[in-house]
């Protein structure tokens, strides 16, 4: 299970980090409501651990925007804002759940392993076919899972190599630099060299080979994604 826990509180995001690992949990963080979104896009998380005060942009903000581009992650506020009308509208934006500061971390994690089984079990449903975005060389990215698609089929892909070709997929033909691309394929990953970046495009240039899709380097700039001619 991977959580991405957005929290501007140094000491509360370790905390919840460390304990939600010791429970068997993969956790991505992050303390900037500008950096949140680009983050949810790339890591994929099952569940979104979001604050509502945070720089940049507020949770709120945050969480509209997400709903806006379609994903579809479930959402749990956790935040001081305790009052019935904070939590009213934290739920009309979008969230699915709400848990006011302090919380007990057993609630929390129950909650999370709620919401799983709640997605998890949606998405099993008949009839519940996926959104996908628009097609370009026959891709395509499938909002509720994340996964790209070619011709229908699923490309199958390391997760590191397919947050890249989201990336790229994103814009293509537009050029994106290194130290966008390395934020969002190796999120809050410090220890990582940021030369790392250039095996995964590597790996994704020749597995999207047979597409008619081209991972082209820009030296000194970054890479884009065009068609092959």
């Amino acid at each position: 299970m991977k959580l991405l826990l957005v929290e501007d509180n140094p000491t509360m995001q370790a905390t919840l980090q460390r304990t939600l690992e010791r429970r068997g949990m993969q956790v991505i963080t992050c303390g900037d409501g500008d950096k949140a979104l680009s983050l949810w896009r790339s890591s994929l998380p099952d569940v979104v651990l979001l604050d509502l005060s945070l720089p940049g942009r507020d949770g709120l903000q945050v969480l509209g925007d997400a709903r806006a581009e379609g994903l579809k992650t479930p959402v749990i506020i956790l935040t001081a804002r305790g009052t019935v009308g904070d939590r009213i509208i934290g739920l009309n934006t979008g969230a699915d759940d709400y848990l006011p500061k302090p919380f007990d971390l057993d609630e929390l994690e129950a909650r999370v392993r709620a919401l799983v089984r709640r997605s998890a079990d949606a998405t099993d449903s008949p009839g519940n076919l996926p959104a996908r975005s628009a097609g370009w060389c026959g891709m395509q990215i499938d909002r509720d899972s994340g996964a790209v698609y070619h011709d229908g089929e699923p490309l199958e892909l390391a997760p590191r190599e397919l947050a890249l070709l989201r990336a790229v997929l994103s814009q293509p033909g537009q050029a994106i630099t290194k130290e966008r691309l390395f934020e969002l394929v190796f999120p809050g990953e410090a220890h990582v060299q940021p030369e790392a970046i250039e095996v995964v495009a590597y790996r994704l240039r020749k597995k999207i080979g047979h597409t008619g899709a081209q991972l082209v380097t820009l030296r000194g700039l970054g890479y884009l994604l065009k068609a092959a001619a």
